[in-house]
């Protein structure tokens, strides 16, 4: 069990308003000095303690969507902890009365029995107190907890305006949970953030006028370079291979970007020891007016799938020129066939002079090669052609025959 000294005046002395005044400025600072909820509410429980005997002292927190209380924060000397209560709209506790009427309320001994017996359950959790003192934490109407004192000595150790001074600071701590709740929120939102990004397979950064800001470890990663702070705070210029590249990219983007408000492009970009690779650029803006001030962009290395691509339009061509080829072949064999049944027959001189003959046999032989380096052709590969054009390379495409 914790105890905590109060530095209080008695009940029936007058309210120190100076006090009071510093103990809710205190409050106020803690949102922003705590680093976690729970360090707040110990910062509440020893700034009331200035004002309050919070020897008994707890925060519970309704979750409506739940139908239930839990108890983030609970320091008593009797008790050491408190469960979360559930299905509590069916049950007596006096959190769930402060909840109910939305308003302060004070319990003495014989009260908080009686309400026991009336509901048939039990008022408290726990050691019944003297005195008990609760008041509601409302936000936008909606009570979303309850802050309570109580003693177990004495039923005259606190009154009505110890409740109407505790009702009173229970707003300010009402808007101190929440800011501190949504800055958790806050926190957690972007800590989520962070671990997408950085997990991306793709590389990922925000720009300010083509500036590196902030980069993933992908982007670094992909673009060969070892610390986001050989990027970060650097132009892009550094990825484009020349001034040329860079400022065709830049109009191209800032075209879009205005018109669109994105913009996809696929650019060779250029690694920190010199290589390039082929990349998808996806780049959205924040401002309408400036379109380049602030852009998020997402940069895919497809040096692969370009690979990929490629291949595949060489497979398809090869496939067309072995069609072809096959077809020429077919078509020429016989023909060839023939001129050399027929340059048999010429025998001798006074039928073809003996040049002619040779050259006869020297061209079917050529045909014959070509057939044959045809029915070979392992890849596809072009040539230069008179009139500016290419044809396919068939002796640079076929494998030689055996």
């Amino acid at each position: 069990m914790i105890r905590m000294t109060a530095n209080v005046s008695q009940h029936n002395q007058s309210r120190d308003a100076g006090k009071t005044l510093e103990v809710l400025f205190e409050i106020s600072a803690a949102v922003n000095s705590t680093r976690t909820l729970e360090e707040l509410y110990a910062e509440i429980h020893q700034a009331l303690g200035k004002i309050f005997n919070v020897d008994n002292f707890y925060i519970a927190l309704h979750h409506e969507e739940k139908d239930s209380i839990s108890f983030p924060y609970f320091v008593d000397e009797m008790d050491d902890t408190v469960t979360e209560i559930f299905n509590f709209s069916e049950t007596g506790s006096l959190t769930g009365q402060v909840i109910k009427a939305k308003e302060p309320c004070i319990f003495n001994e014989d009260q908080i029995r009686e309400l026991g017996l009336r509901t048939k359950r039990s008022a408290t959790i726990g050691t019944v107190s003297k005195i008990w003192l609760g008041a509601p934490l409302i936000i936008k109407d909606k009570v979303i907890g309850v802050i309570t004192i109580q003693s177990y000595r004495s039923a005259n150790d606190f009154t009505g305006s110890d409740l109407n001074l505790l009702n009173s600071v229970s707003q300010h701590i009402a808007l101190a949970i929440e800011r501190k709740e949504s800055d958790e929120k806050l926190t957690e939102q972007r800590q989520l953030l962070h671990k997408i990004l950085e997990t991306s397979p793709v590389g990922i950064a925000y720009l300010e006028n083509r500036v590196f800001k902030w980069v993933n470890t992908e982007m670094v990663h992909m673009l060969g370079y070892d610390l986001k702070s050989e990027l970060e705070n650097q132009s892009v210029r550094m990825i484009y291979s020349s001034d040329k590249e860079y400022d065709t990219a830049g109009q191209i983007i800032s075209k879009d970007l205005a018109l669109k408000g994105k913009c996809d492009l696929e650019f060779n970009l250029i690694k920190k020891d010199g290589a390039t690779f082929s990349a998808s650029l996806m780049l959205s803006s924040f401002n309408p007016v400036n379109t380049m001030a602030a852009t998020i962009a997402i940069i895919t290395d497809i040096s692969e799938q370009k690979t990929a691509q490629q291949e595949k339009i060489e497979k398809e061509k090869l496939q067309g020129v072995l069609e072809m080829a096959g077809a020429i072949c077919h078509e020429l064999n016989q023909p060839l066939q023939t001129i050399i049944g027929y340059s048999s027959l010429f025998k001798s001189p006074q039928d073809l002079r003996e040049e002619d003959l040779d050259s006869i046999r020297e061209q079917a032989s050529r045909i014959g090669e070509i057939t044959r380096r045809l029915a070979n052709i392992t890849q596809y590969k072009t040539k230069e052609y008179p009139g500016k054009t290419k044809i396919v390379d068939i002796w640079g495409s076929s494998r030689k025959p055996n």
